[in-house]
């Protein structure tokens, strides 16, 4: 959530998101269930912390354990949790005699430790709004909120790359004092390579999976990898050209952190691909082409514009014409409260018999004189050769 180059970090929020994914990745066993990775051009065009780091990288501790406040603190404090007063937002961890609170990212509420010594006596999570405890914990499990964990390694490796990148530190260098110091400094993740040279993509945690792209994702990976040239290109110009005072930012290759737009051709040439098309493709023009039976629904505004039409009874009716064609219908809606005022909308106009779902296989159990609701989030409605 911050642009290339940038001044500023990616929120703690969205780093413990994807530190968390990169996580289970990294723990996917052989003979675990198979998994669909949904991602986006700009997430996957993106250097991530290195699979081997996600699986080593890890915090175990459980009830009854032997375990020093002092030792899941420094812990906490190298992986990018931020010290508070009081836990409220995932990313903070406070400290109160014994009882230690943290909100680790991939769990609903934060949890709250307490020790007896060096034993971990109990876990329980609790209200972040009220602080109350409201249940027990069997285990905690943490990750990394963030790529950049600040050990005396890291600083070192951090410092000596630096060096060798930028040549010698001028007086006032903020990003250099406060690595060398130890303290987490705004942005620093844009410095990514220089604590960590191994690096990998989102590729390396899924092996040889095959890919599957949007109709809009190779136009869109160009004009990203243009996007990051620009302001890599930006960053130098004014790094060549600085004559007033205050810290010139100092960016590093935009391949260190971002594929290159050979890299990302080379890539996608080697991996198991394929491309979906809301186009029909001519025979002839591809080596092979899977129609998946698919086309566009109809579209009502015909009807909305048109003041001596009812749209409801439009719908009601083509719903009714899709029944006779033997095909389960389902009525899509952005939220419950937009399901619930369809519904009322619909029966008035004699659509008596919709059942709400939540999932696919219930569309496929309905009886043919009934259709189902749905909040589903599509952007346009589809048919298939019997679903609508």
């Amino acid at each position: 959530d911050c642009q290339p180059f940038d001044r500023v970090g990616p929120s703690a929020a969205v780093s413990a998101q994807r530190m968390t994914t990169l996580a289970r990745l990294a723990r996917t066993r052989a003979g675990d269930k198979p998994r669909i990775l949904l991602t986006t051009v700009n997430a996957i065009l993106q250097r991530v912390a290195s699979l081997s780091r996600m699986q080593a990288d890890t915090f175990a501790a459980a009830p009854g354990d032997s375990v020093e406040m002092d030792g899941v603190v420094q812990w906490l404090e190298r992986n990018g949790f931020l010290r508070s007063g009081t836990v409220r937002d995932i990313g903070e961890y406070a400290v109160r005699g014994g009882i230690l609170d943290l909100y680790p990212a991939g769990l609903p509420a934060p949890v709250r430790l307490d020790f007896f010594g060096d034993t971990l006596e109990t876990i329980r999570t609790f209200d972040p709004e009220t602080q109350r405890t409201t249940g027990p914990f069997r285990a905690l499990d943490l990750t990394p909120m963030s790529e950049i964990t600040l050990t005396s390694d890291n600083i070192r490796s951090f410092r000596q790359a630096y060096l060798a990148t930028f040549g010698a530190v001028t007086k006032s260098d903020p990003l250099y004092e406060a690595i060398s110091e130890g303290r987490r400094y705004p942005g620093m993740e844009h410095w990514l390579p220089l604590f960590t040279p191994d690096l990998d993509t989102l590729f390396d945690y899924v092996g040889d999976a095959p890919i599957f792209l949007d109709a809009l994702a190779e136009d869109a990976a160009t004009e990203r990898l243009s996007q990051i040239a620009d302001y890599h290109d930006a960053r130098a110009h004014a790094l060549a050209h600085s004559t007033a005072g205050g810290a010139p930012y100092k960016p590093l290759a935009a391949d260190k952190l971002y594929f290159s737009p050979e890299q990302w051709a080379a890539q996608l040439s080697k991996s198991p691909l394929a491309r979906f098309t809301p186009f029909a493709i001519p025979e002839g023009g591809q080596t092979r082409v899977i129609d998946m039976g698919a086309r566009q629904g109809r579209s009502f505004a015909p009807e909305r514009a048109d003041e001596s039409v009812n749209v409801f009874e439009a719908a009601v009716a083509h719903i009714r014409a899709l029944q006779a064609q033997k095909k389960r219908v389902i009525v899509a809606a952005w939220s419950d409260g937009s399901r619930d005022r369809l519904a009322t909308v619909l029966a008035d106009h004699d659509l008596k018999r919709a059942t709400n779902i939540n999932a696919l296989s219930h569309a496929q159990a309905l009886r043919g004189d009934e259709a189902a609701q749905a909040v589903w989030g599509l952007e346009a409605g589809f048919e298939t050769a019997d679903l609508a």
